[in-house]
């Protein structure tokens, strides 16, 4: 029976199990050091948050991985030897295998700050991370300040949870605003002003120095390059994340940020694959970055991954681009292509449209020439996904969506909406005189 192993047990490597269960009968075993079985990652603030227990956010129960006849081997691994098709454990276990897929996710960036492994420094990524900050960081009695390093999802996540059991947070950003390499100027300074009403003492422009130790080891103050010193007992590096792919340096397996890829998974290695946060494809899909550390393309390449190696090839295809995230209390969605001041393509045009008084605001990007529809930012209203995709399928223009904002608001029933205001100033911006359809369950459902 041919054997598939599987490094990683995050949402690529488990949603390939489940497929390659679903599609045959061959001999499965995953292999994780983090935790027993697979949970919902980006979960974990949750718990922290007191929502949720751990127990809560693992989509399976303990006894399907048996019933299912998916192996869990709970070990780090330290060699991947492609020439006698094996893979070596820390335990000087081996596990031999047919076909591999490395699916080992990513790990927080660490740029050689001096005291960056000092106890008290961490990121938030793993189960680990979640542990240590019940160490660190319970209270405000154990933890007096926090300082975070690095602006961006994970930062603001981390920032969150720790305001949620009072702890006073610093968060030092090298940008001079919020995550303004990624979003418009419009939405990153409403960002930042978001971040200051949460009583979170936002440092931009400003970089870490070093990270000073106490004389147990612990962390107990960061100097920034603005000369401050700034007392904590906790330190969030929360700069991005890499690929985790150290133990694969000495395999023959071609490595650049990640582990390199075709659009099939294919690595340089017959028979090893690679798929979710470890893998880098050889060539961007469009505008897509090599390396995705996003849940939702992790599931994709694992279904992918699966029909290939059950005997039907099949290529990743993640489409139109897409996310959703949470920045406090203001929900963010993204559909297509917005770039920031700093990335903007010469053909691109923005609309950009904020409410007067509340935290939500909409940009839209588009053909300078030719009109067409590149993609939307939200925060605080919910696009319908299947619109807003079948917009950018189409081609549609600009003056279309503004058109059919309607047919695209997924917010519950009784919320504030915001179309005619939009359309409004879009109106009085570009000097044209677009109607607001009424919103059209043919048009949303049938495509009619």
């Amino acid at each position: 029976m041919e054997h598939i192993v599987i490094i990683g047990n995050g949402i690529a490597g488990i949603t390939a199990a489940r497929h390659i269960r679903k599609l045959s009968d061959k001999k499965i075993t995953i292999v994780s050091a983090e935790t027993d079985h697979f949970f919902a990652r980006t979960a974990l603030m949750y718990v922290y948050m007191g929502h949720m227990q751990f127990e809560h956010i693992k989509p399976y129960e303990d006894g399907f991985w048996a019933k299912n006849r998916i192996d869990l081997v709970n070990g780090f691994v330290t060699k991947v030897d492609h020439t006698s098709k094996k893979i070596e454990l820390a335990s000087s276990k081996s596990i031999a295998y047919d076909k591999l897929i490395i699916a080992t996710g990513s790990k927080p960036n660490k740029f050689g700050w001096p005291g960056q492994d000092l106890k008290g420094v961490q990121g938030l990524y793993s189960k680990q991370d979640l542990d240590a900050l019940e160490v660190h960081a319970p209270n405000n009695e154990v933890c007096s300040r926090a300082v975070i390093v690095g602006g961006g999802l994970i930062g603001i996540e981390l920032a969150e949870m720790l305001r949620s059991r009072k702890i006073p947070v610093t968060f030092l950003v090298r940008e001079d605003s919020f995550w303004n390499g990624v979003l418009p100027q419009g939405e990153s300074e409403m960002i930042n002003e978001h971040i200051l009403e949460h009583h979170i003492d936002l440092q931009l422009g400003t970089n870490l120095k070093e990270i000073l130790s106490d004389e147990n080891g612990h962390a107990k103050a960061v100097t920034t390059d603005k000369g401050e010193t700034i007392e904590c007992n906790l330190v969030g590096l929360t700069a991005g994340v890499t690929p985790n792919i150290d133990f694969l340096k000495d395999s023959g397996i071609t490595l650049g940020k990640g582990v390199k890829v075709n659009r099939m998974l294919e690595t340089n290695i017959q028979d090893i694959y690679a798929i979710g946060d470890c893998a880098e494809q050889h060539q961007p899909i469009g505008h897509r970055r090599p390396v995705e550390a996003v849940w939702y393309t992790g599931r994709m390449m694992g279904e992918a991954i699966a029909q290939t190696i059950c005997g039907n090839p099949t290529p990743y295809n993640p489409g139109h681009w897409f996310n959703s995230a949470k920045f406090l209390d203001i929900e963010y969605q993204t559909y297509g292509w917005v770039f920031s001041e700093r990335n903007r393509k010469p053909y691109e045009e923005h609309f950009h449209w904020r409410h007067n008084d509340e935290k939500a605001c909409v940009t839209i990007s588009f053909h300078k020439e030719t009109k067409e529809f590149l993609g939307i930012n939200t925060f605080g209203i919910r696009m319908r996904h299947e619109i807003v995709d079948r917009w950018l399928t189409d081609g549609k223009s600009i003056n279309h969506v503004i058109a059919h904002l309607r047919d695209a608001n997924f917010d519950p029933e009784f919320y504030t909406t915001y179309e005619a205001s939009i359309v409004a100033k879009y109106n009085e911006q570009f000097n044209t005189s677009i109607g607001l359809k009424k919103k059209s369950l043919k048009r949303i459902f049938f495509n009619a």
